[in-house]
């Protein structure tokens, strides 16, 4: 059973709704952070990115410290925004309930968890002094909508720096070296708009979408073949990491009788760890031309974002391997290395040159962005074991 702390802590923050679409709890949160780091005599900064935001709503990012005076700094990367809760739940999302070794609530696994987990370690190693590295644990907003106003704002703009950075918005099945990229775009397939009676006199842009997009998706073919050379997680369907593509939204029409004079669908490319972003876009560019040219659209692609945002840490880096000897000491087993099929925060420390690595509570079976979430109790003492192993052993 994992200590009172971390339960009662994670249930004060699973009571605030941090919806990232509304941000209507940020504030409270992180106010509600700060003063429970400064309880645990740590040092606390606040850092808003009100004046970045567009919507002028508070975007508190709050970094706890832990200075032992060392030459090394590790980050521990969190964040306490979260997707909407939904309907359906059997349990009330914004009140933490606890059933055996289970506790259920929105974001008490992503990643309300892990912050718990955090604090709790950085008590117990400030209480006995036993950490050999300094410790900067960043707790941020938005990462469920990109994060550039959370850790994203920390790196580029306040300047947060490490020798070490461990992403604890990760699960607990693999030390992870890498993460995915996700490269979103949009196809606009153009016609031209006419009255439904007289389509003699206009031009179906969804017509002449389905055969252009229905060869593309076979595109995913093409990238399934593009093999990492990390490893994938448990359960996935090939040993290393694969490139994807999915096209994941369809638009189109405005009512039964008009004709439709454009139709748009979105896409997902998702770049493995350790290859090039660019040259995953050019090839995607040349297919959607070639395409295009065979079917005789009238169709553009739109890439807005085409910075990197997959990442890679070597397999051998001194890191990489105190986090296995600090996961196996507190697991009591052998936890394989591994790179993530998904995305994460990670990505703002390693354009800077931070290596970066992954471990946290969020099994794939908790249900996180589901229904009726929830987190283990035994992953929430293992997170926090493994940090404090972690930052007694590096550097």
């Amino acid at each position: 059973m994992t200590d009172e702390y971390e339960i009662e802590l994670l249930a004060k923050l699973v009571e605030i709704n941090t919806d990232s679409t509304t941000k209507q709890g940020y504030a409270e949160c992180a106010k509600l952070l700060e003063e429970e780091a400064s309880k645990l005599g740590l040092e606390v900064q606040v850092y808003d990115a009100i004046a970045e935001s567009k919507d002028n709503k508070p975007r508190p990012n709050v970094v706890v410290d832990l200075d032992v005076r060392s030459d090394h700094t590790l980050l521990l990367v969190t964040h306490y925004d979260i997707v909407p809760a939904g309907v359906g739940w059997k349990h009330d999302p914004f009140k933490l309930t606890v059933e055996g070794e289970k506790a259920y609530g929105r974001g008490a696994a992503d990643d309300k968890g892990a912050i718990a987990a955090a604090l709790g370690a950085l008590s117990a190693l400030s209480a006995d002094n036993s950490s050999r590295c300094n410790v900067s644990l960043l707790i941020s907003p938005d990462e469920e909508v990109g994060g550039d106003l959370g850790i994203g704002y920390l790196v580029n703009r306040v300047g947060v720096k490490g020798d070490g950075a461990v992403i604890l918005d990760a699960g607990p099945e693999v030390v992870s070296i890498g993460a995915s990229g996700a490269v979103w775009g949009k196809i606009t397939v153009r016609g031209l708009q006419g009255h439904a009676g007289y389509p003699h006199t206009a031009v179906n842009a969804v017509e002449k979408a389905l055969p252009f997009l229905t060869e593309l998706c076979e595109y995913a073919k093409k990238r399934e073949l593009i093999r990492s050379k990390i490893r994938a997680p448990p359960g996935s369907p090939y040993e290393y990491i694969w490139g994807r593509f999915s096209i994941t939204m369809l638009q189109a029409g405005q009512k039964e009788n008009i004709i439709p004079g454009r139709c748009e669908a979105r896409f997902d490319l998702r770049v493995c760890p350790d290859e090039d972003s660019a040259e995953a876009i050019a090839d995607l560019t040349q297919h959607f031309q070639t395409l295009k040219e065979k079917h005789g659209v009238e169709a553009e692609l739109d890439i807005p974002d085409k910075k990197p945002s997959n990442y890679h840490t070597d397999p051998e880096h001194p890191l990489v391997k105190a986090l296995s000897i600090a996961a196996k000491a507190s697991a009591g087993y052998e936890i394989p290395i591994a790179g993530e099929l998904g995305g994460n925060d990670g990505h703002y420390l390693a354009r800077v040159g931070v290596p970066v690595v992954s471990f946290g509570p969020i099994r794939q079976s908790c249900n996180f962005h589901g229904v009726d979430e929830f987190i283990y109790l035994s992953d929430l003492k293992l997170v926090k074991e493994t940090v404090m192993q972690l930052c007694r052993r590096w550097v």
